[in-house]
This record gives structure tokens, C-alpha cells and sequence, in this order.
């Protein structure tokens, strides 16, 4: 905020409208008051435990692709993954598996069963993708019935919660939209949304952060319950931190991902950068990005030596490829082993999304020490996932 006072003041009043404009313009009067507000992350003895979760919006027919463009797509993460994933550890041994939350509306066999054959060596996980508009209750339930028998039945994808009644499962909302949050109600049309998530089975959700889009929440940087109000949209823009000793309150978790300022990277030389979490090949990972995630220190309130970081891509855009598959990621990856897996200072640990809810409810429960035990804490890894 200080910087913000001395742009204006050097610049005048022209500085500070511009400056003004561009918040507007990003959307960052939204949560540019929480971050502002934000505390640091509490010291702690020992080594931080970083899990590192990447969580791929995947959409084969991305921009109406005909058939032979989507078949290309998956092909090409089919075996451009494997081999990058292969070359990296985390502490554990594991490789980084990858989140693939795959979209209702574009579901084919033939895909799936590519994507399952990689989670089956253990480099990834199958999760929800919804793009849906102007839908309804009964609409949103039957797809999501219809569409996580299907994974489960059909790809042996999705893991079951304890009482093994119900499948368990991530979800994404496509365009951001989640709870109807969209200002003119577009791409959603539910306000009950995070009821009816949590209803049909899901234990969290992954989307934000959104910014930045409008959809994006005032709350940032936190893992959070958020009650949903049935009248209104984007109940979940505020909520209540998961914690330690805690219980769950409200309808559904929320997980986000890392939202900061980039001062590193400034438009015009001037105004810092929203750094989103966001991988492209437009925005690729860095040094500088790596550290903003840590810095971000998203944690379960009370344990903060468990530290956890979630970004994400739209991974069959052709434009970026290149760089999810090739050097960009790969120096991520080796990045994250060599500053932030000493074992000293540091432990990583390459989670999926359910794993990744799996350590914040050990947490929540007051389990300690390394979370590496606690990979399947509540939910266990699906028929098709090599733990």
C-alpha cells in the first residue's frame, strides 16, 4: 500500500487516476483490501513442507476443435507428460502428478482412456470440469451423477468417501463462474451451487484464484469453508479458515491457489503485475513466480510449517503446450527440487488435489510431523491411481 501512496505522490493527481483505472480495470478493488490486510505466515521450527498441486483445466475441444485437433491434444500430453514427469522427484520419491479436471460437456472414451493410462503409472489423477450456463438444480445434479458414475465405472477415476456410498471428488468451475458469480449471472445460474457440490459428492473446491475476472473473491490466499446462501450468488466470497483443532462449518471447502502482486514485473515499469498462479507459455514459471507462491503461505491456521501451493494451466491450448511439456515446466520442476527440497529448511512434497484435501483435514484433525503420511488420510487413491 505504501507504494501505492508514493506513485501518487510522486506522479500527482494523473498518476493516481491511472493507477485508480487500472485497479478498476483488473478487478483488483475486489481483494486488494485482504491482501493489504494479509498477515505473514506464523514461524515455526523445522523445515516448511511445501505441496506443490497442478491442477490442469483440460479441454481437448478448447476453441470448437475438430475432431483430429482434440485427438492431437491428448495424444501429445499422453506421451510428452510421462517423460517430463519422470525426470523429477519430490522427497517422497514421487513424481509431480497432475490434476486433469476434465469437462462434462466434452467427455469422450477415447480421451479418458488415454489420460487413465497416465494415472495409472502414478503421474496424475482424474477430477471435475463443468462448463454449464443458465442451468438448472436438477440440470447441474444429473450431470454430475451421470458424469462421475461414468469416470468411475468407465476409467476406474474418483475415489469414494469413507462410508463408500458416495464418490468423492474435485471440482472446477469452468470460466470461474462458481456459484453463479459471474456479475450478470452467465456461465452458472445456480446460487445453491456449493449446496449441491457437496450434496452429489464433492470435497473442495480448486477454481480460484479467478482474477482477473470478476468472479474472483475478496478472500485470498486461504483454505476456508464457505456457507452458501441459496438467495444470493458467490457465497463463497468469504468464509471461515480451516484451522486446526477445527470442524467443518458450511457447505464446502474452498482451496485456492497463490494471488499476489508481482513488483518484479510492472506495466509501464510502474504497476506491479497480478501474479495469478496462472501457467502459460505468455506467463511461464520463474524464480520470481516460485517464490511468490511461497510467500503467499497459504496454510491450515495453526500449521503453518504445511505449507500448500495449487496453480494452474488450460493445458490443450496449442499455444502453450510447449512450454507445460517442455523447458519452462521442466526448470519449474527442477527449481522446486533443488531450492525448496533441502530437507533442512525445506521438504516438497507432489500432491494431487486429493491428497492435497487429504493432508488439510489431517491437519485439521491436529496431526503433525510429515505430511507425507497422511496422502490418504480420508479418501483413498481411486482403482486407477498408482499412490
Amino acid at each position: 500500500m505504501t507504494t501505492f501512496l508514493i506513485l501518487i505522490l510522486l506522479g500527482g493527481i494523473g498518476a493516481g487516476l491511472l493507477l485508480l483505472r487500472e485497479i478498476r480495470a483488473r478487478q483488483m478493488h475486489i481483494w486488494l483490501a485482504d491482501y493489504i490486510r494479509r498477515q505473514r505466515r506464523p514461524s515455526h521450527p523445522g523445515p516448511t513442507h511445501i505441496m506443490f498441486c497442478f491442477v490442469d483445466h483440460f479441454e481437448p475441444r478448447w476453441s470448437d476443435a475438430d475432431y483430429e485437433t482434440e485427438v492431437k491434444r491428448v495424444d501429445r500430453w499422453a506421451t510428452g507428460y510421462p517423460a517430463l514427469a519422470r525426470r523429477h522427484r519430490d522427497a517422497d520419491g514421487c513424481h509431480p502428478k497432475h490434476c486433469f479436471y476434465y469437462p462434462e460437456e466434452e467427455y469422450r472414451k477415447e480421451h479418458l482412456d488415454r489420460i487413465e493410462a497416465m494415472c495409472r503409472e502414478g503421474f496424475g489423477e482424474i477430477e471435475i470440469h463443468l462448463h454449464h450456463d443458465r442451468d438448472t438444480e436438477d440440470g447441474l445434479r444429473e450431470k454430475l451423477s451421470r458424469f462421475t458414475q461414468t469416470l468411475h465405472e468407465t476409467h476406474g477415476a474418483l475415489s469414494h468417501w469413507p462410508d463408500g456410498k458416495q464418490l468423492a471428488w474435485g471440482f472446477v468451475h469452468g470460466n470461474w463462474a462458481l456459484d453463479n458469480s459471474e456479475p450478470d449471472g452467465s456461465n452458472c445460474g445456480i446460487n445453491n451451487e456449493l449446496i449441491i457440490l457437496k450434496e452429489e459428492g464433492c470435497y473442495a473446491d480448486f477454481t480460484l484464484p479467478s482474477a482477473p475476472s470478476a468472479t474472483q473473491t475478496s478472500k485470498i490466499n486461504a483454505i476456508y469453508y464457505a456457507k452458501d446462501d441459496p438467495l444470493h450468488p458467490k457465497s463463497h466470497d468469504r468464509g471461515r479458515d480451516v484451522e486446526v483443532g477445527g470442524s467443518p462449518w458450511g457447505d464446502l471447502m474452498i482451496v485456492q491457489g497463490p494471488l499476489m502482486l508481482n513488483w518484479k514485473n510492472r506495466k509501464w515499469g510502474l504497476l506491479p503485475r497480478i501474479e495469478n498462479s496462472d501457467i502459460r507459455a505468455s506467463y511461464p514459471p520463474s524464480p520470481d513466480r516460485l517464490d511468490l507462491w511461497v510467500k503467499a503461505g497459504i496454510h491450515v491456521k495453526g500449521r503453518p510449517e504445511w505449507l500448500f501451493i495449487k496453480v494452474h494451466t488450460h493445458g490443450t491450448q496449442d499455444c502453450d503446450m510447449d512450454a507445460l511439456l517442455g523447458e519452462p515446466v521442466d526448470t519449474m520442476f527442477h527449481d522446486l527440487e533443488t531450492r525448496y527440497n533441502d530437507g533442512e529448511n525445506h521438504v516438497l512434497h507432489y500432491v494431487s488435489t486429493r491428497e492435497m484435501y487429504n493432508i488439510i483435514k489431517a491437519a485439521e484433525a491436529g496431526e503433525a510431523g510429515d505430511p507425507n503420511d497422511f496422502r490418504d488420510y480420508l479418501l483413498p487413491p481411486p482403482p486407477n491411481c498408482r499412490s
